[in-house]
């Protein structure tokens, strides 16, 4: 499939509708990203085909390759069955004991053969979302509700302390430095005081949005602690200063940000974020001391003004206690 992926790149150079086409597909991506579980995700899957073919009746399920079963997670539409003159399945393999199978039916000729000679492009749009539906699955099988914070989809604090051990046993078998970045909105509960907890929620997604663009999730970790804040355990850093370049980029990319806040008359607002920086083992053999240093330096950025970094140094040493 990747060589059919490389030849549509080859003629979306000189096809603008081939361009937009695969422009789809990211889009389609991203908003999978964001999806919360394998339910949205397939909801999300199912508008994009209504969008992109106008296909009304569709069924998202997952086949469990052990059992020989399937079961069903979302259908709109009318009822169809596989063997019907119009119809069409696809079978995404998720490299999982579950693979994803998606089938519809559409009520034309001609919107059979559209579909049917546009089917390389549906196949690569399938083929790209494969590893996100992966994940969506992963966690369904693996990840207790609970771990998951449920306006970012990110991981919530409960997740991060209980897991905190494992990175650090990670860290000192390979020998790597995890660098934790405090995360934390600047004037944050004005936002809630001016607005309401609805536009503070949708300010609080859209950060988590640009963490996940810029953070590799295979192996770092991000999770929100309560309120506004977020940490990132970005593990096999050198040093603090590589930390930085990363936090630099967040606060860029966050205050670049437009957030719509009034959907009639486009209203946007623009936040930004502070950060606080520090890293283990190279300030401290003690996670949690690490923990408190990102987290009182993050105060630290807050007093120097907006869109600030602060990095700790043994000298200014707090003891705050974050947990």
């Amino acid at each position: 499939m990747k060589n059919e992926m490389i030849t549509l790149i080859n003629k979306a150079v000189k096809d603008k509708k081939v361009m937009v086409k695969l422009e789809n597909i990211f889009t389609l991506c991203e908003q999978l990203h964001y999806d919360e579980n394998i339910k949205q995700m397939a909801e999300s899957l199912i508008n994009w085909l209504y969008s992109q073919y106008k296909i009304h009746s569709v069924n998202f399920s997952l086949f469990n390759l052990k059992n020989d079963t399937p079961t069903e997670i979302l259908k709109k539409g009318d009822l169809f069955y596989l063997d019907e003159k119009f119809s069409f399945y696809f079978i995404i393999n998720t490299h999982t004991s579950l693979n994803a199978i998606v089938s519809f039916n559409v009520d034309t000729q001609e919107k059979f053969d559209y579909i049917n000679n546009d089917k390389d492009f549906i196949d690569a749009a399938f083929f790209q979302i494969s590893p996100i539906l992966q994940n969506g699955i992963m966690k369904q099988l693996h990840i207790d509700s609970d771990s998951i914070d449920s306006v970012t989809n990110v991981y919530n604090r409960h997740y991060l302390i209980e897991h905190i051990q494992k990175i650090i046993t990670l860290s000192n078998k390979k020998e790597e430095n995890i660098s934790f970045l405090m995360i934390g909105i600047d004037k944050f509960k004005a936002v809630i005081e001016e607005f309401d907890f609805d536009i503070g929620d949708k300010v609080l997604v859209e950060l988590a949005k640009v963490i996940h663009k810029s953070i590799d999730e295979t192996d770092n970790i991000v999770a929100r602690l309560t309120g506004d804040e977020f940490v990132i355990a970005l593990i096999n850093l050198r040093s603090n200063d590589e930390a930085e370049e990363i936090a630099k980029k967040l606060v860029k990319e966050f205050a670049d940000t437009k957030i719509i806040v009034n959907n009639e008359t486009k209203q946007v607002l623009q936040k930004t974020i502070c950060v606080g920086i520090s890293s283990f083992p190279q300030d401290s053999n003690d996670i949690n001391q690490v923990l408190k240093n990102a987290d009182n330096f993050l105060n630290e950025a807050k007093n120097k003004g907006r869109g600030k970094i602060a990095i700790y140094n043994e000298a200014e040493n707090s003891t705050i206690d974050l947990f």
